[in-house]
């Protein structure tokens, strides 16, 4: 296959690119600055609603990744930032597939389980309706700036991933200082659900999806056993044989992270991957353990 790919360079794009080759397929990465004529790059400025979409003909599937980090303090422009680079990105990708002679079969379109908002205790699934808050209204936008490609008969898939575990970025970078020094802890209660999936997964999810043409809609990214905040801390502190009895008060996030660690550290989605399920992925790290020896040796 033919395969366009945007956010190439970021957490899990940088990831799937390769892999995406390594199996045989061609790979044109969606790129911010002008590619040499030789390249098989495509240029596009979503900002200044701009692709060079007579590149993209020809495209058996586009994977859409690109999108502002939400991991930093949310002020007003940075809010706007994230709202932005994903819906009008998404926007101008789906408008440009809708006006394509030869449409691409399927467009995978990031999102995430903030879409769920927080949840508590309460199992959710594809079918389970949107949450309140900025990430899930974020996501739903992002998710309904697909509808151009979906208009003209596009398979969409809206990944709503959880917590990549990656030891080179996203949350569990993030967490490993503080753990390896002995001083992590449990955020807040400790009872809020962490849906996480390993890397790993999220590759070869991918590829199923891309070769799996009853999967459509909205489809959870997520390991089939999620966890507690405390039960992910206490594995975490396992695997790197570290204490974990330090706890970040949810005061002190509130204080320290504003909005985003109410919604982000301190509300939760115990969150069910069963469309997956359905359709026979088998994953190849479903436990926590496992997934964190695994991403940590990587």
């Amino acid at each position: 296959m033919r395969i366009a790919v945007s956010g190439s360079t970021g957490l899990i794009g940088s990831v799937l690119v390769p892999a995406l080759a390594g199996a045989g397929h061609e790979v044109a990465r969606l790129v911010r600055t002008r590619p040499g004529p030789e390249s098989n790059d495509i240029y596009w400025d979503p900002y200044k609603a701009y692709l060079d979409t007579p590149k993209l003909e020809g495209v058996d599937a586009v994977v859409h990744l690109a999108g502002e980090t939400i991991a930093a303090h949310w002020t007003p422009s940075r809010k706007r930032r994230i709202h932005e680079s994903r819906i009008r990105g998404t926007h101008v990708l789906s408008e440009a597939l809708r006006q394509l002679d030869h449409q691409p079969q399927v467009l995978v379109s990031g999102s995430a389980i903030g879409f769920y908002g927080d949840r508590g205790e309460e199992v959710v699934t594809e079918e389970s309706p949107a949450g309140s808050g900025f990430v899930a209204d974020v996501c739903r936008d992002w998710e309904a700036a697909t509808e151009p490609a979906s208009r003209v008969g596009i398979r969409v898939v809206h990944l709503r991933t959880g917590v990549v575990l990656s030891s080179q970025g996203g949350a569990l970078a993030k967490m490993l200082p503080p753990f390896r020094m002995g001083v992590g802890g449990k955020i807040g209660s400790g009872r809020q659900y962490f849906s996480w999936v390993s890397m790993d997964d999220v590759v070869s999810a991918v590829q199923f999806i891309l070769r799996t043409p009853a999967l459509a809609g909205p489809l959870n990214m997520v390991s089939p056993n999620a966890a507690t905040n405390l039960e992910f801390t206490k594995a975490l502190g396992k695997v790197l044989s570290r204490p974990t009895i330090f706890p970040l008060p949810s005061f002190v996030v509130r204080l320290l992270f504003g909005q985003m660690g109410e919604e982000v550290l301190l509300g939760g989605q115990r969150v069910e991957p069963a469309k997956l399920k359905a359709a026979g992925f088998a994953f190849q790290y479903p436990e926590l353990a496992p997934a964190l020896r695994h991403a940590l040796s990587a």
